[in-house]
């Protein structure tokens, strides 16, 4: 079955690049006819698999682990597409494998999604996990906010060797006590932080709710971040605080460093003695961010920052990053089944900090719906387009000769990016 799943994988993949289809589908393909095929070449990697799973954060912190990794000399395989379901790491083998469907790498570090990672690790049991966090986020997909812990606590289970777990969001903390076996590591925050990043229960419970917000005991941590300044962190680990420097912009994607931080010493054996520190540092003060997330384009000479937000947390994070002075605003929110369907979350956000400013244009299928948001907030709306293509296009013409930011769901982001691709005077600065 091998000497025809992977040529006949390899044909379909590049059929479908070339109609322009979806970077999933030679995967779907490969497993009808192969369905071991996944397990068979992950399993011949010297350091095992990685995958990080959560709510929030999985493509950039994914990104930063490879990057760390990659700077201490082994060889990642990762599904760089941003397709994270089984089918899309399968699409990536395909890319990656010769035509006997041996992989020529030391380790695969992979995003999952919350739900299809269950289904990846009952099949290839991964050796490392690293768990992000578990926040209200697609609830029309995964039901309760306890169901993703679950789907994460399972993802801990099947994991055979180190479990990287976020000591500040109490359901991902508690997972710990259920594991026998598995070493279990912790990233963390600096007290004076924590209230820069509430969980879940400190956004929601409602005043006098008995919904546990910290655990009874703090356990260690192997990397704390002790400080974020405009361009610099501060990191703890092995019992000294170092200072890098940070191209990365927003604080959630500092606090995804240290995860990330956590996830790569795992892998490269923890102390001092086999990770080359000053090279980690390096590594992660050159990581920029990934598609969409915080990313800052170019256009007509004006900077044009793409922000992701898709649930309560990630927008206020957001709108605290990237400060609106002296910015054109966007916003611009669909309700595609990637984005989820129920955007009742946009009504636990507050828009005090765009209220000087205003917001110069809305878009997206929900438009209307932000629109009504920002007006309980008191805050000024320039113009209401719900297709995106001349929303887009308007607010660069308006707001011609100033720096702009686009805050986006996730197809929103992909659709005004395909719509900047057209114009001849974009750049990405990073």
């Amino acid at each position: 079955m091998l000497y025809i799943s992977v040529p006949l994988g390899k044909l379909v993949r590049r059929v479908s690049r070339l109609r322009g289809g979806g970077s999933a589908l030679p995967g779907l393909v490969v497993e009808k006819i192969d369905p071991g095929f996944m397990q068979r070449t992950l399993a011949t990697l010297p350091h095992g698999v990685a995958v990080v799973s959560g709510t929030n954060g999985k493509t950039t912190t994914t990104k930063m682990v490879v990057e760390l990794l990659e700077s201490q000399g082994l060889k990642v395989f990762t599904n760089r597409t941003g397709s994270n379901f089984t089918r899309g790491v399968a699409a990536a083998l395909l890319g990656e494998v010769d035509w006997r469907g041996r992989l020529t790498a030391d380790v695969a570090v992979l995003e999952l999604d919350e739900a299809h990672a269950v289904h990846f690790v009952n099949r290839v049991p991964p050796r490392y996990s690293l768990l992000l966090n578990v926040l209200r986020d697609q609830l029309d997909r995964f039901g309760e906010i306890d169901k993703t812990a679950q789907l994460l606590q399972h993802i801990a289970d099947k994991t055979s060797g180190t479990v990287v777990l976020n000591r500040e969001d109490p359901r991902v903390a508690r997972i710990a006590d259920t594991l026998t076996g598995q070493d279990v590591q912790y990233f963390g925050l600096d007290d004076s932080l924590l209230s820069t990043f509430p969980n879940d229960d400190d956004m929601r419970a409602a005043p006098g709710s008995s919904a546990p917000t910290v655990l009874p005991h703090k356990p260690p941590a192997d990397v704390v971040l002790r400080k974020v300044g405009p361009d610099t962190a501060d990191f703890e680990y092995d019992g000294v605080t170092v200072t890098t420097a940070m191209k990365l912009r927003g604080v959630y994607n500092i606090f995804n460093a240290a995860a990330a931080l956590t996830l790569a010493r795992s892998i490269c054996g923890g102390g001092a003695a086999t990770a080359d520190h000053a090279t980690l540092l390096t590594a992660l003060s050159q990581v920029e961010p990934a598609f969409g997330r915080g990313e800052s384009l170019t256009v007509d000479g004006q900077p044009l920052d793409l922000v992701l937000v898709k649930n309560p947390s990630g927008f206020r994070l957001g709108l605290k990053s990237f400060p609106a002075a002296g910015y054109a605003t966007m916003i611009a929110i669909n309700d595609n089944y990637a984005d989820g369907r129920d955007m009742s979350w946009l009504w636990d956000v507050e828009f005090d900090s765009l209220r000087d400013g205003g917001v110069d244009q809305l878009t997206g299928s929900r438009a209307y719906d932000m629109a009504l948001r920002l007006q309980y907030d008191d805050v000024r709306i320039g113009g209401v387009q719900p297709e995106i293509a001349p929303a887009l296009a308007e607010f660069i013409r308006e707001a011609k000769g100033k720096p702009k930011r686009i805050f986006c769901t996730y197809t929103a982001m992909l659709a005004i990016r395909r719509e900047l691709s057209k114009i001849t005077t974009v750049e990405v600065v990073s």
